[in-house]
């Protein structure tokens, strides 16, 4: 199974241009990819750089027909004309998606600038059994925000393994069961550090037994620092260091068989990373 994270900055690439199309055929030419996770994703935005407002999410899907396009929007506002706009994730799969979740995320006031952030969840049948597959953005401009946005990541994932450890009554129709696995990938741009401690805490054990979440990178490649994936072509947000990343449960280490960035595109401000379970 391989997986692909990537922050797309909407498809503005470093040289002003807006293509998504030349976004999906990067990620094919870096992996025959099952699971595509995307971050910065617009629908009728066009104040944003290079873009001409459109339906980003329906381009994507149309992109990649043999794949299931999940949103996850986390902001979601009206224009003056009444018209809907759009702004957030993706998650595309050509393995079977059974269920989807939508968990937003804390949103505090008293950041200098601040939009709403969600974690969207889809639940996919992977060559070795049921898997969560977990996507989000995390605020860049508020530590306060960020930790918060961690601590409710925690929580859903550990409702998750709630619900397998104590399964509710079998129904029909909207109460029937689906797979609840406690196993999960955690995805997306987490406008921190290695360093910080809110990384550190993301994989903090739990209490309850929950499965902990453990870096990719660092199964792969032990102590070697993670390779940059922001600011390495514009340096607007500082000098180039890491902030996207892809976790796995502690169950889902032994399938960890590779995962390395792509340092050399230029197709966003972020650069996408890959991760290969055996």
């Amino acid at each position: 199974m391989r997986l692909i994270t990537w922050n797309i900055q909407w498809g503005l690439g470093m040289d002003g241009r807006v293509d998504l199309a030349r976004i999906v055929d990067h990620a094919r030419a870096l992996a025959d990819f099952d699971v595509l996770c995307l971050q910065e994703v617009s629908d009728n935005l066009p104040e944003l750089k290079g873009s001409g407002g459109e339906d980003q999410f329906a381009q994507l899907a149309a992109l990649l027909p043999g794949y299931r396009a999940v949103s996850g929007v986390g902001l979601e506002i009206m224009g003056e004309d009444g018209a809907t706009r759009r702004f957030g994730n993706m998650i595309l799969s050509r393995l079977p998606v059974c269920q989807v979740l939508r968990h937003t995320l804390p949103w505090p006031g008293g950041a200098v600038h601040s939009m709403p952030r969600v974690l969207v969840e889809a639940m996919v049948m992977a060559p070795f059994g049921p898997l969560r597959v977990m996507t989000t953005h995390l605020e860049y401009f508020s530590d306060e925000h960020r930790r918060a946005q961690v601590e409710a990541v925690r929580a859903a994932h550990a409702l998750a393994h709630d619900r397998a450890a104590r399964p509710r009554q079998a129904g029909t129709g909207t109460y029937a069961l689906r797979p609840n696995p406690c196993s999960a990938i955690l995805t997306g741009d987490f406008n921190m550090v290695p360093s910080d401690p809110a990384k550190a805490r993301i994989s903090a054990p739990f209490e309850d037994g929950t499965l902990a979440f453990l870096d990719g990178w660092s199964i792969c490649h032990g102590q070697d620092p993670h390779p940059p994936s922001f600011c390495i072509a514009d340096q607007t947000y500082g000098s180039p260091h890491c902030s996207d990343y892809v976790l796995v449960t502690e169950d889902l280490k032994g399938r960890v068989q590779a995962m390395r960035y792509d340092t050399d595109v230029r197709l966003s401000d972020h650069q996408p990373v890959v991760l290969t379970l055996d």
